[in-house]
C-alpha cells in the first residue's frame, strides 16, 4: 500500500502540492488584520490571489503593494517571492544541507525535476551553488539600487525598497513598494534612470536564463565552444529576443508613449519594455496606454516567457527553438532536428508541442469565459491579463482590480499552473506509467 502511494506521488503532484500548501499558508496570513494598513481583513479570495501572484512570482495585483500591506503583509510576500522564485524543494534542500541530512537518490532525482538539470550527477553542489548565487546576486542588485534609493528614501526605507525590488526582479515576480509615489505606478518614475533600469533588466534576465546555464557558464567561464547546446540556445535566443523586441518598442512607441522623451531614455525604455514581459511584470511606461502593436509585441514574449529552470515562466525558449526546428525540417524534408552540429532527442519535439498546445488551450478557453463572464470588458486587455497570469508575468493594464470574484479565480488557477508548467499540472492527472509492446495499426491522414 505504502509502496503504491509513493509509486503514485510523482513529481508533478508533489509539486503541485507543495505549492498549493505554499499558497493557502500566505493566503492564511495575508487574511489576517495585521497585514491590512486598516487593520481590517482584506476577504480570503483577495488574500488568495496576492499569495497565489507572490508564490508563483507573477505580479498580478488587486491592490497596491505599499499602500494596502503593512510590514508584515509585505515581508510574508517577499517570503512567498523568494520560496516561489527558487522553488520549494530547492528550499527544502537547503534546510537539509544546513542540519547535514543526507539526501537521498529519490530526492535528488526531484531536484533533478525541479531546477531542469539535464544531468543528475553533481546536483547537490548545483544547489549549493544555486542558493550562494542567489544571495550574491540580489545583494549586489540591492546594493546597486541603494545608490539611487537611499538618498530618495533614507537609509532604512532606501535598503528595505531596494532589497525588496531585487529579490522581486530576480524571481521575475513584478511586486514593488513604489506605490508610495502612486498607486500602481511601478518604476515609472525611474524610466530615465541608467542603474535602476539596468539593474533590474540584469536580475530579470540573470534569473531567467535558468540555473542550469549558471552551472555550465561558471565552469567554463567565456569558452562559449565549451557550452552544452543547451546553454548556447538559451544565451543565443535571450540576446536575439531582447535585441529585436527592444526595437519593436522604440518604433511601435517612438511616437506614442516615448514622444517626448529624449533618445537616450527611448532606448532605455523600449530596453525595460522588451526584458520586463519575460517574465518579470515591472513596466516604466504606462501599460495601459501602450499601442496596440506593442500589446501584441508584450503577448508574444509574455508567451515565450524565459528559459527553463529558471524563477521565470512562460512556454520557455528552447520549446520555441524547437518548433521553429521542426517547421525548417519538415520544410527540407528532414526526419530529425539538427542545430549547432547536433541532434536533438526524438522527445523534444513531443513535449514542445504538448507545452505550447495546452498553453494555448488555457489562454483560449480563460478568455472566452472571462468575456462571457464579464463581456463589457475590451477583449484586448482581457486577453492581455490572461497572458499575464498563465505566464507569470504579472503586467497589467488595470483592469485586475475590476475583475469579478470568478474572473479572478480563474487569473489564480492561470497562475497556479504557469508556475508549475501547464503540463505538469495535466499530468498530475493523467500521468500513468505503462508499458506495453502492444501497437495500434497505422492508417494515414491528411494534414495541412
Amino acid at each position: 500500500m505504502k509502496k503504491n502511494i509513493k509509486k503514485n506521488f510523482t513529481y508533478p503532484r508533489i509539486v503541485a502540492f507543495g505549492f498549493g500548501i505554499l499558497i493557502l499558508t500566505g493566503a492564511f496570513l495575508l487574511s489576517l488584520p495585521i497585514a491590512s494598513r486598516n487593520g481590517e481583513p482584506v476577504g480570503f479570495v483577495n488574500a488568495l490571489f496576492t499569495s497565489t501572484s507572490a508564490s508563483c512570482v507573477t505580479g498580478l495585483i488587486i491592490a497596491d503593494t505599499y499602500t494596502q500591506w503593512t510590514i508584515f503583509g509585505q515581508i510574508v510576500i517577499l517570503f512567498l517571492i523568494q520560496i516561489g522564485g527558487l522553488g520549494f524543494l530547492t528550499i527544502l534542500a537547503m534546510f537539509s544541507m544546513l542540519f547535514n541530512r543526507r539526501i537521498g537518490l529519490s530526492e535528488r532525482n526531484l531536484l533533478q525535476e525541479s531546477v531542469n538539470s539535464l544531468y543528475i550527477g553533481g546536483i547537490v553542489r548545483l544547489i549549493k551553488k544555486i542558493i550562494l548565487g542567489t544571495i550574491i546576486i540580489e545583494l549586489l542588485g540591492a546594493a546597486l539600487m541603494s545608490i539611487r534609493l537611499i538618498p530618495k528614501m533614507g537609509v532604512g526605507i532606501g535598503i528595505y525598497n531596494s532589497i525588496f525590488l531585487s529579490i522581486s526582479a530576480f524571481c521575475n515576480a513584478g511586486f514593488d513598494l513604489m506605490g508610495r509615489y502612486g498607486q500602481y505606478c511601478s518604476l515609472v518614475g525611474f524610466q530615465d534612470d541608467v542603474i535602476i533600469n539596468l539593474t533590474i533588466c540584469s536580475l530579470i534576465l540573470i534569473g531567467g536564463i535558468g540555473f542550469f546555464v549558471w552551472d555550465d557558464v561558471t565552469r567554463n567561464k567565456f569558452h562559449f565552444k565549451k557550452y552544452c547546446l543547451h546553454t548556447k540556445l538559451v544565451l543565443l535566443s535571450t540576446i536575439a529576443i531582447t535585441i529585436i523586441s527592444t526595437a519593436c518598442f522604440y518604433v511601435l512607441e517612438r511616437n506614442n508613449l516615448m514622444k517626448d522623451m529624449p533618445v537616450s531614455t527611448r532606448i532605455l525604455a523600449s530596453l525595460f519594455s522588451s526584458v520586463t514581459p519575460r517574465t518579470a511584470g515591472f513596466n516604466t511606461i504606462d501599460t495601459a496606454a501602450l499601442s496596440p502593436g506593442s500589446k501584441f509585441v508584450s503577448m508574444i514574449l509574455m508567451f515565450i516567457g524565459g528559459s527553463p529552470g529558471s524563477t521565470a515562466g512562460g512556454a520557455k525558449t528552447t520549446t520555441i527553438i524547437v518548433l521553429i526546428l521542426s517547421v525548417f525540417a519538415n520544410l527540407r524534408n528532414e526526419n530529425e532536428l539538427n542545430i549547432m552540429g547536433k541532434r536533438l532527442e526524438n522527445n523534444a519535439l513531443k513535449r514542445a508541442t504538448s507545452v505550447v498546445t495546452v498553453n494555448s488551450l488555457l489562454i483560449v478557453a480563460s478568455i472566452l469565459f472571462i468575456t462571457t463572464i464579464q463581456p463589457q470588458l475590451p477583449l484586448t486587455d482581457i486577453s492581455f491579463e490572461v497572458f499575464s497570469a498563465i505566464d507569470t508575468v504579472g503586467m497589467s493594464t488595470g483592469i485586475t482590480r475590476q475583475f469579478c470574484v470568478l474572473s479572478r479565480l480563474i487569473l489564480i488557477f492561470l497562475m497556479f499552473c504557469g508556475r508549475i508548467g501547464s503540463l505538469s499540472f495535466a499530468l498530475v492527472f493523467t500521468e500513468k506509467k505503462r508499458q506495453t509492446t502492444i501497437k495500434n495499426p497505422i492508417e494515414p491522414i491528411n494534414i495541412g
